[in-house]
């Protein structure tokens, strides 16, 4: 049986407290941020020669200094909540991700990974917790406290405003507010009834050892595994494509979730060597960390793929609505958007390629970190370019950023030790419990 200690319990808690004061700060250094400094910030990017639109909101409706500068200041006002947008969609999409990884290797009848069956639980105990930070942040956009989202606007698709904007008036069947409400709701509830009953039933298994409760447990795995299939793509839609609700790409939502699954491997990787080193988890050996290495380098591969993908084609097309997406991170985001495939592809590459490597905790250990890392990156760069635009590179961003990724980061940490100490680690009536205790890769 885990016990949360004392210090990781206090550690988790001061970076929950450092977070929110942190994020507080930056909140109010961006509210008092004024008209003349906001102008002074926009004709800044234009005299550095980046005047071309770079996101949809900035094509339509009038195009004088007014415009701009409303647009502007919309960006501006739009960091605390992009700040924490980011951050809450990455971990709850962590954490959703590695039940469904759980829920792939009970479907498969996997055998080896049943030694780390309670730590897969214990990071989707996350769930309900980063679903209620979605939820606030979806009801402060509809009420319009916020503007992350630009096809909210009323204005957008009345035919009579200078705005209108015909490309979200054809979208607005998919594209408005209670229906989005709704979808979010659904995406929220269905994945923390899915992570409570497959924890419940995983543990009704090993109080009955009944083969028809096991069967069960397979059963409500592919029933999540169907779910989140549909909601992970349609979450992408709303929380991050919709962003720039010109724009579109059919890879999309391939690519934001293999980012999420290769963070969420790192995370078991980090957890469960934490307990084989701290003394509660000896089953766990080289071969199940050889596994999750193989896992990290193959996701990180995979989402390498995709981001290529989705790249080299709406580039080489060079369709103004399309490549937008890309010159305006080109333009703005350099020090952060290509960069990221040294953290995301090169270094997984160049060091998990080898087999005997995958079986070194401490390096694993250190790429998982880097993994985690990269893609919390990688998440900055599909939210922030559409939301603040050219106006990141401020004191109360990175406060901002900071405050946010330390609160999500220790109410994560607090979340999941908390419900792991509440597990028996071993999952004793599982019937492939023997094969995982015996697991030897064969080369």
């Amino acid at each position: 049986m885990y016990s949360f200690s004392p210090k990781l319990k206090s550690t988790s808690i001061i970076l929950l407290v450092v977070g929110l004061v942190l994020f507080g700060i930056g909140f109010f250094l961006n509210k008092g941020i004024s008209a003349e400094k906001i102008e002074h910030m926009m004709e800044a990017v234009n005299a550095s020669g980046h005047t071309a639109p770079t996101h949809s909101s900035e094509m339509v409706g009038p195009q004088d200094h007014a415009a701009h500068l409303e647009h502007a200041t919309l960006q501006v006002h739009n960091q605390p909540l992009a700040a924490i947008h980011f951050v809450a969609v990455f971990f709850f999409g962590v954490s959703c991700c590695v039940l469904f990884f759980y829920s792939i290797q009970h479907a498969a009848h996997a055998g080896w990974p049943i030694i780390i069956t309670r730590v897969m639980e214990a990071i989707a105990s996350y769930i309900p917790y980063g679903g209620a930070i979605l939820i606030i942040l979806m009801l402060l956009n509809i009420t319009h406290q916020g503007h992350l989202f630009h096809w909210m606007d009323p204005e957008l698709t009345d035919p009579n405003s200078a705005h209108f904007d015909v490309i979200l008036f054809e979208k607005r069947i998919f594209l408005n507010i209670p229906f989005y409400a709704v979808r979010t709701f659904i995406y929220v509830l269905g994945a923390s009834f899915f992570a409570w009953k497959l924890k419940a039933q995983s543990k009704k298994v090993d109080e009955t050892k009944s083969k028809v409760d096991y069967q069960m447990l397979y059963r409500w795995a592919v029933g999540y595994i169907a779910f989140f299939g549909f909601a992970s793509a349609a979450w992408a839609w709303d929380w991050l494509m919709s962003i720039d609700p010109h724009w579109y790409s059919t890879m999309y939502i391939w690519y934001s979730m293999v980012s999420c699954l290769s963070s969420g491997i790192a995370v078991i990787i980090l957890l469960s060597v934490y307990l084989k080193k701290n003394g509660f988890l000896p089953q766990f050996n080289d071969n199940h960390l050889h596994d999750l290495g193989v896992f990290l380098f193959a996701t990180s591969m995979l989402w390498t793929y995709t981001w290529f993908a989705q790249f080299m084609l709406y580039w080489y097309a060079n369709i103004p609505e399309e490549v937008n997406y890309f010159f305006g991170r080109f333009q703005h985001y350099s020090p952060t958007f290509l960069p990221m495939l040294i953290v995301n592809f090169l270094l997984p590459l160049l060091v998990l390629v080898s087999s005997s490597i995958k079986r070194n905790y401490k390096v694993v250990t250190i790429m998982a970190i880097v993994v985690i890392c990269g893609h919390i990156l990688d998440y900055f760069n599909m939210v922030m370019p559409g939301t603040v635009g050219p106006y990141w590179k401020t004191p109360e961003v990175f406060i901002l950023i900071l405050g946010a990724i330390l609160f999500v980061v220790g109410l994560f940490m607090f979340t999941v030790l908390s419900a792991l100490s509440k597990l028996k680690l071993i999952p004793t009536g599982n019937p492939y419990l023997h094969e995982s205790e015996i697991y030897e890769y064969p080369f």
